[in-house]
């Protein structure tokens, strides 16, 4: 089975491998792009987090409750999901980790990155995800664009790139057209836009940007609820 990608809106993505289901910012309740619930959330095998805002951290410690589930989060919110019942055996390195780590899990390397963002406990991070087969995944979290985007694109051969492109809490379309040319990402899924009525409502803009600034990578416009090969 290939790798597979489900976008649950806003900044929710599950990834299939032939072996996991890893969820990140699984927010479900309240998302009004979401298709489904956290309740039919049967498989999940590890869940990010990249920061505790309640659209990102959502349900996280619901599924990991649920369904056994590990947590990678930053040492701070991984502290917090643990007081949430969240056993310590579940929390990737036991107390989480932070910027720049790497750990292992069952075959997938996460790195953690950092993001331009505000957050109430830690600081907000992005993922750097590494599947079985190399497949390089970045998930930027809610973040700025930043000019050491392009040191992740010189240490990471990154095929995927997760970006916001809604605007006001985030990159715009303008900023993450120049972020794809830094990380050097074959591909991009905008997210983060349409959830609000404040943000952008579409990917136009950042489909104009991108042929501008990135020209050599390829757009991929999910649609909330929509599955993709890898």
């Amino acid at each position: 089975m290939a790798n597979q990608l489900i976008w649950h809106g806003h900044a929710n993505f599950e990834i299939i491998t032939p072996d996991l289901n890893i969820f990140i910012d699984p927010w479900f309740t309240g998302n009004p792009s979401a298709q489904t619930s956290s309740a039919s959330v049967k498989k999940a095998d590890l869940v990010l987090v990249t920061h505790d805002h309640a659209d990102h951290l959502g349900q996280a410690v619901e599924i990991c409750k649920n369904t056994g589930a590990h947590l990678g989060a930053i040492v701070e919110l991984a502290g917090r999901c643990k007081a949430q019942g969240v056993r310590p055996d579940q929390i990737l390195n036991g107390i989480g980790f932070n910027i720049g780590g790497t750990v292992e899990f069952k075959g997938v390397q996460v790195t953690m990155t950092q993001a331009e963002h505000s957050s109430d406990q830690g600081v907000c991070v992005g993922f750097i995800l590494t599947l079985e087969n190399g497949f390089c995944i970045y998930h930027a979290g809610d973040t700025g664009i930043f000019a050491t985007m392009g040191l992740w694109g010189e240490l990471y051969q990154i095929d995927l790139a997760i970006l916001p492109t809604g605007g006001v809490f985030t990159m715009d379309s303008r900023q993450a057209a120049l972020a794809c040319r830094l990380l050097k990402c074959r591909q991009v899924v905008p997210m983060h836009w349409g959830s609000f009525p404040v943000l952008e409502q579409d990917t136009q803009s950042f489909a104009r940007e991108l042929t501008q600034r990135a020209p050599e990578t390829e757009l991929i416009s999910m649609e909330p609820g929509q599955k993709i090969s890898l």
